[in-house]
């Protein structure tokens, strides 16, 4: 049981201190920002469409649930509001933020796996090139610059399946639909849902990264290490999700 605490407590230091040193050279911009665009292109290219389509029919179910609900009651103009508090503030960031850790960081994962067990990292130490400075900190920018930015995608996409089986399947009127919008949702629910895609994007890159440059065992090693950084990161962003979420209602007040 010790043995298992101080691995644990090992592993979080290890991980933590990868991704401190990767924030020190954050000033020295001319040295990563080739590798910072790619890598912005990279993820971007990968999670677009996933995104999207994991977004619309997530909108949709709980457009179906809701509107369901509401109709018994006689408040489906409260639909809208649902569809917004649910996909802007929750499953907006949550769901970049998963694609990213599995599209996105299990790619990093596997690159910078791949360069530890070919030596190129002890390589690029001996040519007085720190591999974090060089490799990490650009990945972890790009993560949480394409979260920022997607999680507008996934919102437009969740509100836009939401519409559709609301108002085209269910015959809700698309005034009640939108008016629902302004009732309940205010301007820090936006804020917040893009300060969480930017740490959860922070979280994915920072656990992939750690994991592919400790990963050892030859090319089975790599396979582990893609395999644990995904897990790892999707129970962290959940534990995360609920932290912030707390703080936000203990914080902002709901608009009534």
């Amino acid at each position: 049981m010790i043995g298992k605490v101080q691995f644990v407590v090992r592993e979080t230091g290890n991980m933590f201190a990868i991704s401190l040193e990767g924030f020190r050279r954050t000033w020295d911009f001319k040295s990563w920002w080739r590798e910072y665009l790619g890598q912005c292109w990279f993820i971007a290219k990968v999670c677009s469409i996933p995104v999207v389509l994991i977004s619309i029919p997530f909108g949709a179910v709980i457009a179906l649930h809701v509107g369901t609900f509401s109709r018994q009651l006689g408040a489906e103009s409260t639909t809208g509001a649902a569809m917004v508090l649910a996909i802007v503030r929750e499953a907006a960031p949550v769901a970049t933020a998963l694609l990213i850790a599995g599209a996105g960081g299990s790619a990093m994962t596997a690159d910078l796996g791949s360069r530890k067990i070919r030596d190129e990292l002890a390589a690029m130490e001996v040519m007085a090139i720190n591999p974090v400075h060089r490799l990490v900190t650009p990945r972890l920018y790009a993560a949480a610059t394409v979260g920022l930015f997607m999680v507008s995608l996934v919102s437009i996409a969740g509100i836009s399946g939401g519409y559709f089986f609301n108002v085209i399947i269910q015959k809700v009127t698309p005034g009640a639909y939108f008016q629902g919008f302004t009732s309940l949702v205010q301007l820090p629910d936006l804020y917040s849902s893009l300060f969480k895609a930017v740490v959860f994007g922070f979280i994915a890159a920072s656990v992939s990264c750690y994991k592919g440059i400790y990963a050892k065992g030859g090319p089975k090693g790599v396979g582990d290490a893609v395999n644990q950084g995904v897990v790892i990161t999707f129970i962290l962003i959940f534990f995360t999700n609920l932290i912030m979420t707390s703080l936000y209602f203990a914080l902002v007040p709901p608009k009534f």
